[in-house]
């Protein structure tokens, strides 16, 4: 990205601010998600920037996972996160998790232990909501507020031995009860987790830290410049900054919120995502239909294309709604310039050309791409026998239908003119094939003496590729389906999310690489299904239509 189209927002101008002033000669960033998940188009928001800010302004970005949690996390999300990572195209200038930290966070917090800013509390999570009081409302002390230092010590020392059970103790900072911001009266930096087994240290801990404890300080020790923060963190903030005041730590990263990313017709919620999976409304944390990154991707969605909607709908510190159809135009516009061209029929009908020769097959020639003839053209084989799809044939229509009717007459895409002599139907009434002739002299150009119809795709019946086709559509029928306090947003679910489709395809999608991009010829774009050709099917997920056909509503 050169100097005259990097994107502008309010944190590169803090940035710009702080080199120039000499404040810091070199920009560090950290992108730092919790593997007890996989990461969604929220979070890519968080990596264009945090990974992007790190290459336009020559520093570095690290990853870091926060691992605190050993009950929710798995080495499963941990190699996904960083797949996702990757294939966005940015690469970390460091790994680190902040169980890398833990012996360092237990001495910070003996540390604040004898200075007397930390506690040992014996307070139960309800009673400790009892005392915290409200927004209106001042909180009380804990009774074991005032405990000493060594009494502190001690307890705390048995807590990392493992002596208590969960939920017994917690290590609180001793801040100020009276505070207006919640998070300041004395919140718990240590908890009890006895017994758990950490992904990365095992059965090593019996405690573990907070992350409001863990995350500026795990920042400090890598030496973070700008730590940048979705904003419902800026409450946060003075918390973040009162621990390392009161911590011997040399660095002291700036905390920066911005607004997170919300999005029409999807919930961006973790715990919500995780339900999605684990009530099985989806095929997994991959379904095409999730906006996790790896259902994007396994849709066909492109690394390009999620940069450049990141870039568009910009950082901002007011909070908002994108429009699904701005994520769309991002990969239509990528894919309208890059998809190679194919014919596809998703709801095959026969049609016979009665006047053309029962054996053979003619090589025919069709452009990759309509508007680059640098990507070349492919072979199209025609035949007696073909299928066009059943929604481009009526047996008679108004004018402004523009495609094939009784006695009617149109254009095979890149072959000839046919007219419509006969429909065969079965018992029950459905047509089961036509019945036409063709025009042999309309090969590459009009008929003359009369109009055609208008244009429809085909496939040679005799070498076409029969495929599974999936159209999916969007996950929710409303914008905002967890917007409803009074119902659950399962209740929103999409019953079309999904259709499938046993189609016809032309013959070189048969050859389509895993993950390869295709616009389906006035279907859509389509990708082959990475899972499925790796099992060694043939099937294709739509990406996206053609055009938004969800409008404004």
């Amino acid at each position: 990205m050169t100097e005259n189209n990097k994107p502008t927002n309010f944190i590169r101008q803090i940035i710009e601010e702080d080199l120039a002033s000499g404040k810091h000669s070199s920009i560090r960033t950290r992108f730092p998600p919790e593997p007890n998940g996989y990461l969604h188009i929220g979070h890519a928001k968080s990596i264009v920037l945090n990974f992007g800010v790190a290459e336009d302004y020559n520093g570095q970005c690290n990853l870091r996972f926060d691992d605190t949690n050993p009950h929710k996390e798995d080495e499963e999300y941990v190699e996904a996160i960083k797949d996702d990572v990757r294939w966005l195209g940015y690469q970390w200038a460091g790994q680190y998790f902040a169980s890398d930290y833990f012996e360092q966070l237990y001495q910070f917090a003996v540390e604040l232990i004898e200075s007397g800013k930390a506690y040992v509390c014996d307070l139960n999570a309800d009673q400790v909501r009892e005392y915290r009081g409200t927004l209106t409302e001042p909180g009380k002390d804990s009774p074991f507020r005032d405990r000493s230092v060594e009494e502190n010590l001690d307890l705390f020392k048995r807590m990392r031995a493992g002596e208590f059970e969960d939920g017994t103790r917690t290590l609180r900072a001793r801040i100020d009860m009276a505070s207006p911001n919640m998070n300041m009266r004395d919140p718990a930096i240590y908890r009890i987790r006895r017994g758990a087994v950490h992904h990365q240290t095992g059965d090593t801990w019996s405690i573990y830290p907070m992350y409001d404890f863990t995350h500026p300080i795990s920042d400090a020790l890598e030496g973070i410049t700008h730590s940048l923060c979705t904003l419902e963190f800026e409450d946060h903030r003075p918390l973040y900054d009162w621990i390392l005041d009161n911590i011997t730590i040399p660095c002291h990263p700036r905390q920066i919120e911005f607004a997170r990313l919300n999005l029409e017709y999807t919930v961006m919620s973790k715990r919500k995502l995780t339900q999605l999976v684990s009530e099985e409304h989806v095929e997994g944390w991959d379904d095409p239909r999730m906006p996790t990154i790896a259902g994007l991707r396994r849709r066909g969605y492109t690394p390009a294309a999620i940069r450049d909607f990141c870039n568009r709908i910009g950082v901002t510190k007011s909070d908002g709604t994108v429009e699904m159809s701005v994520l769309e135009a991002s990969i239509r516009e990528d894919l309208d310039r890059t998809a190679p061209r194919r014919m596809t029929v998703l709801d095959p009908l026969r049609v016979v050309i009665t006047n053309y020769p029962e054996e053979q097959e003619e090589i025919l020639q069709g452009p990759n791409h309509p508007k680059d003839e640098s990507m070349g053209t492919r072979e199209l084989k025609f035949a007696r026998e073909l299928w066009i799809d059943r929604a481009d044939f009526r047996e008679e229509a108004n004018k402004k239908y523009k495609r094939l009717i009784t006695g009617g007459e149109v254009r095979l895409r890149n072959a000839y003119t046919i007219i419509c002599e006969k429909v065969i139907k079965d018992v029950s009434g459905e047509i089961k094939e036509l019945q036409c002739t063709y025009d042999p002299n309309t090969l590459g150009k009009n008929p003359e003496g009369r109009k055609v119809r208008g244009v429809i795709h085909w496939v040679s019946a005799l070498s076409g590729v029969p495929a599974e086709v999936r159209l999916y559509d969007r996950l929710f029928t409303v914008p905002a389906p967890d917007g409803d306090k009074d119902k659950p947003f399962q209740q929103f679910l999409n019953p079309e999310s999904l259709t499938v489709c046993q189609a016809m395809l032309e013959p070189a999608l048969a050859e389509a690489e895993p993950g390869e991009r295709f616009q389906f010829e006035r279907e859509g774009y389509f990708c082959l299904d990475t899972k499925a050709a790796n099992a060694g099917e043939l099937v294709f997920n739509r990406v996206v239509t053609l055009r938004d056909s969800w409008g404004k509503g």
